[in-house]
């Protein structure tokens, strides 16, 4: 069952990517829009899940907060890392580093595959569960298929390497809901990831798409597309509970 209801989730990711490539000209709504999906899923459905699934402390903080704040500042490092070396080789694009987006797309995809683990834990834990898994995996792997693809081609990658990084995207659940067959996974291990993820997530967000979103369209639409987007993502977490 957690395998059919991936296929679902397979669908929608690439839902989500089609949608991102068919509305070029109005680019800064999608990047508002995919700025609020991302912090949605970061703030509303990541970043609470990983501090109940990981919920030991270090050092008198949360393991999963912890890693949060690890993975934005790894996602800073890196991208910075990624820019002095590109800027050192003298290749200019726009002060965007590609290597930057297919990481960050990469991310997304691990993201997907741990969704599609949690969905087949959820159906051995219960009917109920999966239920509620799947309602949440299924919708929010549209902005996903969104977001990876949207990642990608904001860092000067080309079209062939966005959709094949959205059909990376969209097997992935398939495959964790799969693997779910030959093991069950511990509930901290994945809790401290989806942590890390989120905090890298983040990052992405508030550093990169939003700015980029209002850099040449300082617009109320934009603003309500980034409102809109968290909003969505709100309704499907209190839905899926």
């Amino acid at each position: 069952m957690a395998v059919i209801v991936a296929l679902g989730a397979f669908l929608m990711t690439l839902a989500g990517g089609w949608t991102a490539q068919r509305v070029t000209d109005r680019r800064h709504l999608v990047l508002g829009l995919a700025g609020g999906l991302m912090l949605g899923v970061v703030g509303l459905d990541l970043l609470p899940e990983s501090l109940r699934a990981a919920g030991r402390e270090v050092f008198g903080v949360p393991l999963a907060l912890l890693l949060f704040v690890a993975g934005f500042l790894i996602a800073h490092v890196v991208e910075r890392v990624l820019a002095v070396r590109q800027a050192a080789h003298g290749a200019e694009n726009g002060g965007r580093v590609p290597e930057v987006g297919l990481t960050a797309a990469a991310a997304m995809v691990g993201h997907s595959f741990a969704d599609g683990v949690a969905l087949g834990v959820a159906f051995q834990v219960g009917g109920g569960m999966g239920a509620a898994v799947s309602l949440a995996v299924i919708t929010h792997d549209f902005a996903d298929g969104f977001n990876t693809y949207t990642l990608t081609r904001l860092y000067g990658n080309a079209r062939r390497k966005a959709v094949m990084m959205l059909l990376a995207d969209a097997v992935a659940p398939v495959l964790g809901a799969a693997s779910t067959l030959l093991f069950t996974l511990p509930e901290e291990p994945l809790g401290a990831y989806l942590g890390f993820f989120g905090g890298a997530l983040l990052y992405l967000a508030a550093a990169e798409i939003l700015p980029e979103a209002h850099h040449k369209h300082p617009a109320l639409s934009t603003l309500m597309c980034t409102v809109g987007g968290v909003a969505g993502i709100w309704l499907v977490v209190g839905l899926a509970d």
